[in-house]
């Protein structure tokens, strides 16, 4: 039998991992397509396109295990992250499923690969002006697309989303009104509506809501709609930058969906609108507490450095 020192002597001694290098490994357990980008003087960064939902909440365990940042691929405005271990994910083909929640419903079940150019030839003629070959993930992550007035998310079209949390947990949001009488599932949502009412209760939502367009980057406004409308817990995702969670599927209303209006380069989103408003200070606080609450763990990019 070959003593140990004997077998190291032939075959060499194998060098010790790096975390990135045993995460590259752990990841290529996960069914779907990952590619590791070449950045030898870089702390990691790669890409995963999974062939099935579950992968993404796999690569959740894995980023958490392992110290690295899930990020949404292809957002105009994430985060620079430069400085951390990063995956990228693409929703791909896989995640792409758009059909009517029932034939003939104007109801849509959207899965988050599907392209704007498919949901305009099933007849959502509201996405024509738009790309035609970006995925509703980035629609819905890209804070220029989804800058609906203060008060007006409603206009998204928006009806249901189910979010992937930092915690690895999925929370389903929707409407939330008087009329609504579904409680509340899972101890994560119980906690989180609670406190985003009271972040949405502070003095800071005062000063920004009277803004002519929501200033922060995260739509608290969601919570206090113009009157005749309904509170939908959903639309805090909009423009959520892939900040806050990783979007599973989507209901879109074919019906109340209408596209915000070309806006001149210098009135649409920005991270700069808050500082010409004199709302940086409030904005800046909203923002904090909805990162929070959402993304106590920092899985997903922070957002201090989007353009």
């Amino acid at each position: 039998m070959q003593s140990t020192s004997r077998r190291s002597f032939l075959t060499g001694r194998r060098l010790a991992q790096t975390p990135w290098q045993a995460f590259c490994q752990s990841m290529r357990s996960i069914e779907g397509t990952f590619f590791e980008f070449d950045m030898p003087d870089g702390p990691g960064a790669a890409r995963l396109v999974p062939a099935h939902a579950s992968g993404v909440h796999q690569a959740r365990l894995l980023c958490e295990k392992h110290g690295v940042v899930l990020a949404l691929d292809d957002v105009q405005h994430a985060a620079r992250l430069d400085d951390h271990p990063v995956l990228w994910v693409d929703p791909g083909r896989s995640l792409a499923r758009c059909e009517p929640l029932e034939p003939g419903s104007k109801l849509w079940f959207v899965q988050p690969g599907c392209l704007l150019g498919e949901l305009e030839t099933a007849g959502f003629t509201q996405f024509a002006d738009l790309p035609c070959h970006i995925t509703v993930a980035s629609w819905l992550a890209d804070r220029v697309l989804c800058d609906w007035p203060v008060g007006q998310t409603h206009r998204s079209g928006l009806v249901h989303a189910a979010a992937m949390l930092s915690d690895g947990q999925t929370v389903n949001l929707g409407p939330f009104g008087e009329n609504n009488r579904k409680p509340l599932e899972g101890a994560r949502l119980q906690q989180l509506v609670p406190a985003l009412f009271r972040l949405a209760a502070g003095e800071h939502v005062v000063s920004c809501r009277a803004a002519q367009r929501w200033p922060g980057r995260y739509r608290v406004d969601a919570l206090l709609p113009v009157d005749g409308q309904t509170i939908n817990l959903a639309h805090l995702l909009l423009g959520h930058g892939g900040d806050l969670g990783w979007v599973e599927w989507l209901v879109l209303d074919q019906q109340l969906l209408q596209p915000e209006p070309e806006l001149l380069y210098a009135e649409r989103y920005s991270s700069s609108r808050a500082v010409r408003d004199g709302l940086a200070g409030a904005a800046g606080e909203l923002d904090a507490g909805v990162k929070g609450l959402f993304d106590p763990e920092q899985r997903f990019p922070h957002p201090g450095q989007d353009l």
